[in-house]
């Protein structure tokens, strides 16, 4: 789809969003609702059986608190109340089977936030307590300060030719989102002259993806995120790398990174052990008992 001009999308945090799907027995892929450092209050109006995944939130169900990473049933006439992030950014609801929201070019992804009154259609069903570990919970959001991302040397790396980019601490600024996070560093970064002048720094568009570190005409840099545009004309200093991805779904303002370059091979290495880890908790959890228990072939609606 990104040929069309159409971004990525899906989940900030996927591995968060598949092991919120895993908990409940749901495919991978299954559509669930994504909160961003604050959320909205849900009404069942049949029985559902979630389970929350992802940044630790203040969530209640009747005004008693709920813990992320355990399974629940909401019945109807019950309220879920997500409030704000106490770390991280993002987290989860995952119903059992999936939300079934409209298909758009083979994907259940919305591009816009959901409204009030609003229903989200799912399938009725109820699920004993599971309960992912804490640890692994804890992995979700990065808990060292500032946060490190491994990044790729990126096509336009030459024109910087100092280490400046790896040398300072850069804050995640509050004009962030999922398209990109802006971030703000103590001293501008600028191509070397003759190389790019103040001028031309503005480039010929060429393809971009996720994680591509663009530097702005500020001299800050610019993390694309899942819903990036699909082509950018900023020079491109460097690319976080595929194990990190889900870290910045977990961003939040005010947040501090860091840089470490590494090499092809270290990249390649952190996606595959990356890979190993989250597998290895989809089988285990899919292999646990206490499956959710669907009650109707039909999708009815949860507002």
């Amino acid at each position: 789809m990104r040929r069309w001009g159409i971004p990525l999308g899906g989940a900030a945090d996927r591995a968060a969003w598949q092991l919120g799907n895993a908990l409940l027995g749901n495919p991978e892929d299954a559509a669930a609702l994504e909160i961003t450092l604050t959320g909205p209050i849900l009404e069942a109006t049949c029985p559902v059986a979630l389970a929350l995944c992802g940044a630790p939130f203040d969530v209640w169900v009747d005004e008693q608190e709920w813990t992320v990473g355990v399974t629940r049933t909401l019945y109807p006439g019950q309220r879920l109340v997500i409030g704000g992030a106490q770390r991280g950014a993002r987290l989860y609801v995952c119903v059992a089977g999936g939300l079934h929201t409209p298909i758009l070019f083979g994907s259940r992804s919305m591009g816009e936030p959901i409204r009030r009154g609003q229903v989200l259609p799912c399938r009725p069903a109820t699920v004993s307590r599971r309960k992912l570990p804490d640890d692994l919970l804890a992995s979700l959001v990065p808990s060292t300060t500032p946060v490190l991302l491994r990044v790729l040397d990126g096509p336009q790396r030459s024109l910087f030719p100092d280490e400046i980019f790896f040398r300072q601490t850069y804050t995640v600024l509050p004009a962030s989102n999922r398209m990109g996070l802006r971030l703000r560093g103590p001293v501008r970064l600028q191509p070397h002259r003759g190389l790019l002048s103040e001028q031309h720094q503005e480039m010929l568009s060429e393809p971009v993806a996720p994680g591509a570190v663009q530097v702005t005409h500020d001299g800050q840099p610019l993390i694309l995120g899942v819903d990036g545009q699909t082509v950018g004309g900023y020079p491109k200093i460097a690319h976080v790398i595929r194990a990190d991805l889900d870290i910045l779904g977990q961003l939040r303002p005010g947040d501090t990174v860091r840089f470490v370059r590494v090499c092809l091979e270290e990249a390649e290495q952190a996606g595959q052990k990356r890979d190993r880890w989250l597998r290895h908790w989809q089988v285990r959890l899919s292999l646990a008992e206490g499956a959710p228990t669907l009650l109707a072939s039909t999708p009815p609606t949860v507002p």
